[in-house]
Order: structure tokens, then C-alpha cells, then sequence
């Protein structure tokens, strides 16, 4: 879907694209209205004049003018502006100007009337005609004078072209005056969107209140709301670890009164106490990492990792076991130091623990996010076994009765929930080191990976 500010835009583009052509369409048909009622008032003068200069002789009984109108364009052969004097149909005066051309004079018998009428050369002419009886001549009388309308019309298309052009840039002026106005209208929404924004990557905790009065509100509901997420996050953490160390005893105590029972009997019971306390761990470990996607912040993955790979180099020492580290300094990702810690120390204790004499660790960036790779020299498994493994969640240290996390498959489980959580990728291959490849990645922003985000999804694999 557009952006607000986008459909705000189109919408007012649209009304002036309607409203401006309909606007010049009014002023246009007024502006010709009221420059014809001007060239009928000029022509209407002009015919009064001609009025006042014609009398009768009194002898003859004829007709004729004892004045000059006063402009030249009269006497110029065919200059567009003539005059006539007729009674009936016979021609008595006319103009210079129409040389032995003849104004076309409707049926009128008095009164004043305006016609548009062809004229000589087939100019198209406006002419005001007025019928009456002068004392001392017994026929009525037709006076009529024309003007050109060319002048009309060139002072009516002056005017449109000046009337689009200042429509034009009054609606260009119009549209970057709303952009900016809607710019800035919405610039307090495009800052609480960037505060939402840093409240999920982890920047910040709260959204800032420094808004409009109808955006304030929704800000402080919505500081609410994170901060009883918060409180609720916390409080399930801590229940959590409470839980952890109330059912640590209990299963201890059991694993030791079960030594009491026979052979045949112990077995099973510490078979289903491991269960118990195999299950208890991974779902504490699981309710205790789900607190920390929403409110992460950006961590230096070298920084976070470093006590668990400081104690995984020396058990290797311990081990004869070669521990290549190579961390990118500046490699970083929003997630949760203990998460990560959780994540690198279950992976490199599983190497560790089938190695036959190195063990490497790398972590990269990469472009949309961070990439940790961990090989091993050990057997490895097949492509089969691995797509096993992260189907099911089942051991990884299928040799034998292994202890810890990694002996029982719950290491490999904690890693498949956090890459769920984080909206990470694990890949087990085939290493160069002949062994295991645990190929992990993390996304930049793990919330918008989270929920589908096609700009968040993992490099190609090297």
C-alpha cells in the first residue's frame, strides 16, 4: 500500500488537475463575455456618433452625413470596420472601407440589435444595427456598423495564454506548497515511526513524547503497553530461573536415592530422571531466551561470546585438540548476550566433543547480517543425518551416553528454538576440515525477519 504522505499527494494532484482547468474554463467565458460586452459598448458608441452626423436634406430628401467619425480605419479600403446607411433596399451612405461591398441588413424595422454577420473577404464581423425615422424622411432607416471581431478574438487568446500559464505555475506552486505542508504535517508521524522502529531493534525502550497532542497520547498508551511487556518479560524470566533451581534438588535428590535400587531397576529410573531434567532444561532455556527478541539491542558478537570461547579454548588445550578463533571485531547483531552465549557455546562443545584435533570458529558479517561457522576434523555426519537432526532435534553426540546439553540433543534443540526466535538459519554440512559444519546466521534486524521480511533472508552459503 502507498505511503500516507504519497495518497495525500496523488488526492491533491488530482483536485487540481480537475479544479484548475474547470477554474480557467469559468474565467476564460467571463473574461470573453465581458471583452464582447466591451467591443459592443465601442461599437455602440461609434454607431451614436454616426447617428449624430447623418440628417435629411430638405430639399432632395436625401441623406447624408455632415461628419467624420474620427477614425481612419473607416476609410482604409477593407480594414475590417465599415458603416452603412440604408433605407429598405435601396444603399443611400457607406463607409470607404467597404468599397462596393454591402453589410448584409436583417429584417428590423427599429431598435437596437447586434449580429454576428460575414463581411467582405469573408471576415467575420460584429455589427450593431439600429432601424429608425428621422423627422423630415418618411421611410424607416437602417444604420449599421461593424467592427472586426479579429481584434476580439486576439485580445480573448492573449488572454487564455497568459491564463494557462498562470494557472500552470499556480498549480505547480500549489502542489509543492501542500508536498512540503504534508511534509511537514507528517513529520511527526515519520519520527514516532523511526521511534517504533528503534523500540524493536532495541535502540531505545520508550517512544518519545515530544508530538503533537493527538499523537502523544497513542505514544504514552504505547510506552504502557511496552513497559508492561517489559515487566511481564522480566517477571516470566525470573520464574523461570526460579523454577530451574527449585526442580534442580528434587531431581538430584532422586538420582541419588535411585542408587539405592537394584541394577536392573536403577537404570530405567535414571534413564526417565535424564528425561525429565533433559525437558526442564530445555524449556526454561527456551522461556528464558523468548524474552529477549523484543528487547535487544545491538551487541558486539566478540564482546558477548568471549568468556565462553575463552573456557572452550583451554578444555581444547586440555583436550590436544587445535582451537582456531578468527571474530570480526566489528561484528555485530541484536541479540540477547546470553542467547548468543547459549548458542555458540552449545555448537562449540559439540565439536569440541568429536574432534579428533581441530576445531575452527569464525565469525563474519555479512551483508544483511552476521555469520558464525564452526568446523570440526571429527567423523561428521551425512546430509541425511543432518537434515535428521534439525527435523527432530535429535542427538548429536550419537556415540554414546554423552553428558550435558549436546549428550542428550538439547543443545542442538536450544540452537533450532533460537534461530526461531531471531529469525536465524542453521545449516549442517560437510566441512573442509573433513568433520561437521555448523553454519549459522543472524539477521540484521531479527523482528522484521521474524515476520517475513523478503530485505532479511540469509546470504548464499560459501
Amino acid at each position: 500500500m502507498a505511503p500516507l504522505g504519497a495518497r495525500l499527494l496523488v488526492a491533491s494532484l488530482l483536485l487540481v488537475i480537475v479544479l484548475l482547468p474547470l477554474a480557467g474554463v469559468g474565467l476564460s467565458y467571463t473574461f470573453r463575455q465581458s471583452a464582447t460586452a466591451s467591443f459592443d459598448t465601442r461599437l455602440e458608441s461609434l454607431l451614436n456618433a454616426l447617428l449624430a452626423g447623418i440628417q435629411v436634406d430638405s430639399i432632395g430628401q436625401r441623406l447624408q452625413l455632415n461628419r467624420s467619425l474620427g477614425d481612419a480605419r473607416f476609410d482604409r479600403v477593407y480594414s475590417g470596420w465599415y458603416w452603412q446607411v440604408s433605407n429598405g433596399s435601396d444603399l443611400t451612405l457607406t463607409s470607404r472601407s467597404l468599397w462596393d461591398q454591402r453589410l448584409p441588413i436583417p429584417e428590423h424595422q427599429s431598435g437596437l440589435a447586434v449580429y454576428e454577420v460575414e463581411g467582405p473577404r469573408d471576415d467575420d464581423l460584429r455589427m450593431i444595427e439600429r432601424g429608425l425615422r428621422l423627422p423630415g424622411h418618411q421611410d424607416v432607416i437602417h444604420v449599421a456598423l461593424a467592427g472586426s471581431t479579429a481584434e476580439l478574438n486576439h485580445e480573448v487568446e492573449r488572454f487564455e495564454r497568459l491564463l494557462i500559464v498562470s494557472l500552470a505555475t499556480f498549480g505547480v506552486l500549489l502542489l509543492a506548497g501542500l508536498a512540503l505542508q504534508m511534509r511537514w504535517g507528517l513529520a511527526p508521524l515519520r519520527r514516532m515511526s523511526a521511534n517504533l522502529r528503534a523500540v524493536e531493534e532495541g535502540d531505545i525502550e520508550r517512544l518519545d513524547t515530544q508530538l503533537p497532542v493527538e499523537l502523544k497520547e497513542l505514544a504514552l498508551a504505547m510506552n504502557g503497553v511496552l513497559e508492561r511487556d517489559r515487566r511481564l518479560i522480566e517477571r516470566g524470566r525470573a520464574a523461570a530461573g526460579n523454577l530451574a533451581h527449585a526442580l534442580k534438588t528434587p531431581v538430584s535428590v532422586l538420582k541419588t536415592l535411585s542408587e539405592r535400587f537394584p541394577e536392573a531397576q536403577r537404570q530405567p529410573i535414571n534413564t526417565e530422571l535424564t528425561r525429565i531434567d533433559d525437558a526442564v532444561r530445555h524449556h526454561l532455556a527456551r522461556a528464558s531466551a523468548a524474552g529477549g527478541v523484543a528487547f535487544s539491542g545491538r551487541v558486539s558478537i566478540g564482546e558477548a561470546i568471549a568468556p565462553v570461547v575463552q573456557g572452550l579454548a583451554r578444555l581444547a588445550e586440555r583436550r590436544g585438540i587445535r582451537f582456531d578463533a578468527d571474530i570480526d571485531p566489528n561484528a555485530a547483531a541484536r541479540i540477547d548476550p546470553q542467547d548468543i552465549q547459549e548458542l555458540t557455546g552449545n555448537l562449540l562443545e559439540n565439536a569440541l566433543r568429536w574432534a579428533d584435533s581441530r576445531v575452527s570458529f569464525q565469525v563474519s558479517r555479512v551483508s544483511q547480517g552476521v555469520r558464525l561457522r564452526i568446523e570440526d576434523d571429527g567423523p561428521g555426519m551425512t546430509r541425511a543425518q543432518g537434515e535428521s537432526a534439525l527435523a527432530r532435534g535429535v542427538r548429536l553426540d550419537a556415540r554414546g551416553s554423552g553428558s550435558g546439553s549436546g549428550g542428550s540433543g538439547l543443545g542442538l534443540a536450544i540452537v533450532e528454538d533460537l534461530m526461531m526466535l531471531y529469525g536465524g538459519t542453521l545449516r549442517l554440512e560437510r566441512a573442509a576440515l573433513g568433520g561437521l559444519a555448523a553454519d549459522v546466521w543472524l539477521p540484521a534486524s531479527p523482528v522484521s525477519a521474524r515476520i517475513g521480511d523478503t530485505a532479511s533472508q540469509p546470504p548464499p552459503a560459501d
